[in-house]
């Protein structure tokens, strides 16, 4: 075997490791059932976490969804890995989809689930009529941040002491039109 067959097998074995490392996940719309596992990825994810009643409120959003393992399962159920909130306002024939939270369990970060929530959302309010898709990020969220660039959101304008800690948010934006 030369050293090229060699290096696209090692390459091929790696790869292959990764997916399977990697976790089968689904999204769906969130129920009222889920919401006790969402508020607790909340709390664990954010200082100033929504209450229990703002999620209750946006049961109907057209992109709350959750991340769930697929199981194999009829039904679906599972536990919660993440989910995210996202809905559309009205704007003179171009609606604005906004990604209002977005979370994912500790243990199951880094895997992929935050971006299959984004890219599912993003899908959701595109149907439900959004032309552009905007978000606030912290500014130190270089994570966060990282994972956005990457799925085409650009940085529009900082709003100073956004957060109740006072810190600054970065508003993002992304062209549904233009992906």
């Amino acid at each position: 075997m030369s050293d090229t067959e060699s290096d696209r097998t090692d390459a091929s074995e790696a790869s292959a490791e990764r997916a399977h490392s990697a976790p089968h996940v689904r999204t769906r719309p969130a129920d009222r059932a889920d919401l006790l596992d969402v508020l607790s990825i909340e709390r664990t994810s954010f200082s100033d976490p929504w209450p229990y009643a703002a999620f209750e409120s946006v049961l109907d959003a057209p992109a709350f969804l959750v991340a769930v393992p697929t199981d194999g399962s009829v039904d679906g159920t599972g536990e919660i890995l993440g989910y995210v909130v996202g809905d559309v306002m009205p704007n003179h024939g171009r609606d604005i989809g906004h990604v209002k939270d977005l979370a994912v369990r500790p243990d199951a970060r880094g895997e992929g689930v935050g971006r299959k929530l984004l890219r599912d959302a993003l899908f959701g309010l595109s149907l439900a009529g959004a032309a552009v898709v905007k978000l606030e990020v912290r500014e130190g969220n270089e994570v966060a941040r990282s994972l956005y660039r990457e799925e085409g959101f650009e940085p529009t304008r900082r709003i100073p002491r956004y957060y109740s800690d006072g810190e600054d948010a970065l508003l993002l934006v992304c062209d549904l039109q233009s992906r």
